[in-house]
């Protein structure tokens, strides 16, 4: 099992599970997760690599932070983050909520980043998801940002069924393994857990000017790797190709939204290449 601790951070506590020794691989989960999101992968990883998990401000154990759901302070937390911890370099692996702040943090903080994975959500308004888009953005974007305190009016109560219905619908129906359900249900009940939650979508228009103010100045200079699944495809990969300079994508086959756990070992497969890619230049 991973160790937990807690880490100021940023001006945020941080709940952080731990584990593996080695080169640094921070993991950044989206929603409705917590750390454990990670943890086929971290088992795997821990092997070789020192395997950093910490969950979102806001979000699971962290501290409930009043503000700061942007993708740059987001970003900021994980620097700090790096920092507390004694970390001078990591790969860095963002999915969903995840991606724009491991985005930013390479965009913003090149020497800190060694490697970047990004996986299933959007960066903004950047070109290249105009297909995925077509049809409007997901329908609980709105719902999440709507008037003050709506959804979480809405879902107070509710919360394990709506929770149980993004596990399934991001695993094609599989669903996840019980004690990983229980544990998103938990962190995703109570009106301010719910709230620190949609604080991020009700961020995301000053994250995507967050976004569109970065790669207006800087390029994506480490090595990158964009991946799908179903529902976002390669858009993710569309929107990165022009603002980076060494991008790889795949898309996973026969695989929902929550890659890291409908399908772990595809998932182990694209990373260790990519990170054994970085182990053979140091060598």
């Amino acid at each position: 099992m991973p160790e937990l601790r807690r880490v100021l951070a940023n001006g945020v506590e941080l709940n952080v599970a731990l584990c593996g020794s080695g080169p640094a691989v921070l993991l950044l989960h989206g929603f409705p997760h917590t750390w454990e999101l990670w943890t086929d992968v971290m088992a795997d990883l821990s092997g070789r690599y020192r395997v950093i998990a910490p969950d979102l401000r806001g979000f699971g154990a962290s501290g409930r932070a009043a503000s700061g759901y942007d993708a740059g302070t987001l970003a900021e937390d994980a620097a700090a983050l790096l920092a507390a911890l004694g970390v001078s370099s990591a790969t860095v692996v963002g999915i969903d909520a995840g991606t724009a702040p491991a985005f930013l943090l390479a965009l913003r903080h090149p020497g800190l980043v060694r490697r970047l994975v990004v996986m299933e959500s959007l960066l903004g308004r950047l070109p290249g998801a105009e297909d995925f888009l077509a049809e409007g953005p997901p329908w609980w974007f709105g719902f999440h940002s709507a008037a003050p305190s709506l959804a979480e009016t809405v879902l107070e109560g509710h919360e394990a069924a709506y929770v149980d219905w993004f596990l399934s619908a991001g695993t094609l129906g599989d669903g996840v393994r019980p004690a990983l359900r229980d544990a998103f249900v938990r962190a995703y009940t109570g009106r301010q857990a719910l709230s620190c939650a949609f604080s991020y979508y009700r961020a995301l228009p000053k994250s995507a000017v967050q976004i569109e103010q970065a790669v207006a100045t800087a390029r994506l200079t480490v090595p990158t790797m964009a991946l799908g699944a179903r529902p976002v495809g390669a858009a993710l990969e569309r929107q990165l190709r022009p603002v980076t300079d060494d991008l790889t994508g795949h898309v996973i086959d026969d695989c929902g939204h929550i890659i890291p756990l409908h399908r772990p070992h595809a998932l182990l497969a694209l990373l260790h290449p990519f990170l054994a890619g970085e182990d053979a230049k140091a060598a």
